[in-house]
C-alpha cells in the first residue's frame, strides 16, 4: 500500500479479488452445493452438528414456515435471543425471503424493547424464552396482554401495533405464540414454490438486516445494512484471517451484534468453513474447551474476553496447538494482552479490526504477520474496496501524522438509519463519506490509530486531553489491570480528568499513588484529578465501555447533599 498521496491522511485499500455482488441466500445455496458433506455449524450447547447441507434444510424449513406465516419481502422480523441454533437458521432463513431480519439486544429491558420493534415496525418477532435474569416471555406478556386471549398470529396489541406474530424457543406452550420448531414444519410445497418465485425478485442492495447502535445516550439509532455490505464485509473479514474452507471458528461473542453475526457467521458461510458456538453466554473454561474438542483454528473474542481466557489458572493444560487466528475487536488491545494471546493461546496470527456498526462493521485490520505492537498501538490500515480520510473540524483532510475525525467511504457504509433521514445525514455526507466521530491519526505506512470520540475528548482548561493517551500510560503501571479515563464538568476548569482504575489480583493503590506515578510522566493537565477503584466497568453485552454511565455516576457522587 504505498498508494498514500503526499502526505495526507487517506487512503483507498487495495484489493485481490472481486466483491461479491449476490445476496445472502444465492449465497448459502452455492456454499452448500460446493461443500454439501462438510461440517457447517456446531453449537455445542444444544447438541447441534449439521453438514452444509444439513444447515441449508434447516434454513429452507424455516423460511417456508414464515412464508406461510404471510411473512413477505421487506417485512421486518426481530430476533430476541442469546447465541442458539435458532438465530443462525433465522439469520439466513430470513435473507432468503427477503425478509429484513432486526437484531434485538439480548439485555433489552421493556422501555427500550418497546422503542426498537415500534420504531421500524416490527411484523414478527423470534424470541428465546429467557436468558440468565431476563424473561423475555413475560415482558413481551405483559407489553402486550392481548396475547393471553389472541390467536397465535393475530395479536392486536395497544403498545405494539405493528407486531401480529410472536415465536417463541422451547417447548412449551406459550398462549398466542407460535412454537419455533412447529413453524419449522408448517410449509409445504406452496410455500416452497413461493419462496422459489422470490428469489430472483431479490437483489444484493436490498436491506436485509437492522443494527441498532448501543452504548452512547439518546434512542438508538437502527443501522440499516443491505445483503451486499454485510456479506462482502464477512468475506473480506476471512480473507484478513487468511480463511479457508478448512478454517473452524470458536464465536463466542453475542450474535446479536455484527462481530457474531457478520465476523462471525457470514464469515464462515462465504468460505466455506465450519461456524462453533460453545455456548449462550460467555465462559472462558468454556471457550477453551470447545476450542479444543472442537479442533477450532480461529477465535474471536472482545479483549475482555481474552483476559478472562489468559487469565485461567489451568490455561496451560489445554490443547491449543490448533489455534492460529481469530479477531479482537471492540475495544483497544494492551500490548501485554496481545503478547499473552499469542503466547498462552498459540494465536501468532491474531488480528485486531475496527469499525462500526454502519459500516458493517469492519473498515480497518491489521496483517495477521503485522509486528505484535502494529497489531495493538493501531487498528491496521484500511480494508479492501474501502476509502478512508481523516479531516479536521473544517472537512479538509490533515497532514500525516496529525489527529483529526476518521470518515469511511465504500461497499460496507450503510444504507441509513431506519426511518431517521435527519441522523443519517448528519452521519453520511452528500459526497457518501461517513463521519464515524473517532479521533484518529494515520502514519506514514498507513496504518490508524483511533485516539479518542470527539465527544470523549477533555478539554480542561483550554488544553485537549485524549483519554486513550492517559490510558496507555497508566496500563503500564504493573499493579493496574484495566483503566478507563474520561471528563467530569469543573467550575474552574471546564472539565478535569477523571480515571476508574480496575487492579490486578492481590495489588493495592490508593488515588496518591495513581497521580504520583504520572507526575513528571505525562503532561501535568493530562494527570487524573479524580481516581476511583472499580471491580468492574459498565459496558455494553459486546463487551463496549460505556464511559457516559462513568461520568453520570461520577456527576452524581460529586453533586453537593
Amino acid at each position: 500500500m504505498n498508494n498514500l498521496p503526499k502526505g495526507q491522511s487517506y487512503l483507498c485499500g487495495q484489493a485481490n479479488e472481486p466483491l461479491l455482488y449476490e445476496t445472502i441466500g444465492a449465497c448459502v445455496e452455492r456454499i452448500a452445493a460446493t461443500y454439501p458433506d462438510k461440517e457447517a455449524l456446531v453449537v455445542r450447547h444444544q447438541n447441534i452438528r449439521w453438514t452444509f447441507s444439513e444447515y441449508k434444510s434447516r434454513i429452507d424449513a424455516l423460511a417456508a414456515g414464515l412464508v406461510s406465516l404471510g411473512v413477505e419481502p421487506g417485512d421486518r422480523v426481530g430476533i430476541w435471543s442469546p447465541n442458539r441454533v435458532e438465530w443462525c437458521l433465522t439469520q439466513f432463513a430470513t435473507a432468503k425471503i427477503g425478509a429484513i431480519m432486526v437484531c434485538i439486544n439480548p439485555a433489552y429491558r421493556p422501555y427500550e424493547l418497546e422503542y426498537a420493534l415500534n420504531k421500524v415496525k416490527c411484523k414478527t418477532v423470534i424470541t428465546a424464552a429467557q436468558f440468565k435474569t431476563s424473561e423475555y416471555l413475560r415482558m413481551l406478556q405483559e407489553m402486550a396482554p392481548e396475547l393471553a386471549t389472541c390467536e397465535p398470529g393475530e395479536l392486536k396489541s395497544k403498545k405494539l401495533p405493528h407486531l401480529t406474530t410472536v415465536i417463541r424457543m422451547g417447548d412449551a406452550v406459550s398462549p398466542g405464540m407460535f412454537n419455533f420448531d412447529k413453524v419449522c414444519e408448517m410449509g409445504d410445497d406452496i410455500h416452497y414454490d413461493r419462496m422459489a418465485e422470490i428469489a430472483p425478485t431479490l437483489q444484493a442492495d436490498d436491506a436485509i438486516n437492522i443494527q441498532f447502535t448501543s452504548g452512547t445516550t439518546g434512542s438508538p439509532k437502527g443501522a440499516t445494512l443491505s445483503h451486499f455490505n454485510i456479506l462482502n464485509n464477512g468475506l473480506q473479514v476471512g480473507a484478513g484471517m487468511r480463511f479457508t474452507s478448512e478454517d473452524r471458528l470458536c464465536i463466542p461473542v453475542p450474535l446479536y451484534h455484527c462481530f457474531g453475526m457478520v465476523m462471525g457467521n457470514l464469515t464462515c458461510m462465504t468460505h466455506g468453513a465450519c461456524a462453533v458456538f460453545p455456548d449462550e453466554g460467555f465462559d472462558p473454561d468454556v471457550v477453551l474447551r470447545t476450542v479444543v474438542e472442537e479442533k477450532c483454528t480461529a477465535l474471536h473474542g472482545v479483549p475482555t474476553m481474552f483476559v478472562a481466557e489468559t487469565d485461567l489458572p489451568n490455561v496451560s493444560e489445554y490443547e491449543l496447538s490448533t489455534l492460529r487466528t481469530g479477531v479482537m475487536a471492540g475495544a483497544p488491545c494492551p500490548l501485554e494482552l496481545m503478547h499473552q494471546v499469542i503466547d498462552k493461546l498459540n494465536m501468532s496470527e491474531i488480528t485486531i479490526m475496527y469499525g462500526q456498526t454502519e459500516t458493517s462493521p469492519v473498515n480497518h485490520m491489521t496483517d495477521i504477520d503485522a509486528p505484535a505492537e502494529k497489531r495493538c498501538g493501531t487498528v491496521g490500515r484500511v480494508g479492501p474496496y474501502q476509502e478512508i480520510k481523516i479531516i479536521d473540524e473544517s472537512g479538509r483532510v490533515v497532514p500525516l501524522g496529525d489527529k483529526g475525525e476518521l470518515c469511511c467511504r465504500g461497499y460496507s457504509v450503510m444504507q441509513g438509519y431506519w426511518d431517521d433521514e435527519a441522523r443519517t445525514n448528519e452521519t453520511i455526507d452528500a459526497t457518501g463519506w461517513l463521519h464515524s466521530g473517532d479521533l484518529a491519526e494515520m502514519d506514514e505506512e498507513g496504518y490508524v490509530q483511533i485516539v479518542g470520540r470527539i465527544k470523549d475528548m477533555i478539554i480542561r482548561g483550554g488544553e485537549n486531553v485524549y483519554p486513550r493517551e492517559v490510558e496507555e500510560f497508566l496500563y503500564t503501571h504493573p499493579d493496574i489491570q484495566e483503566v478507563q479515563v474520561f471528563g467530569i464538568p469543573d467550575e474552574r476548569y471546564g472539565e478535569i480528568v477523571c480515571a476508574w482504575v480496575q487492579l490486578k489480583q492481590n495489588a493495592t493503590l490508593n488515588e496518591e499513588d495513581v497521580k504520583s506515578f504520572c507526575r513528571d510522566q505525562i503532561t501535568h493537565f493530562k494527570v487524573p484529578s479524580l481516581v476511583r477503584f472499580v471491580d468492574e466497568f459498565p459496558m455494553t453485552v459486546t463487551g463496549k465501555i460505556q464511559k457516559f454511565k462513568m461520568r453520570e455516576t461520577m456527576i452524581e457522587q460529586l453533586a453537593p447533599v
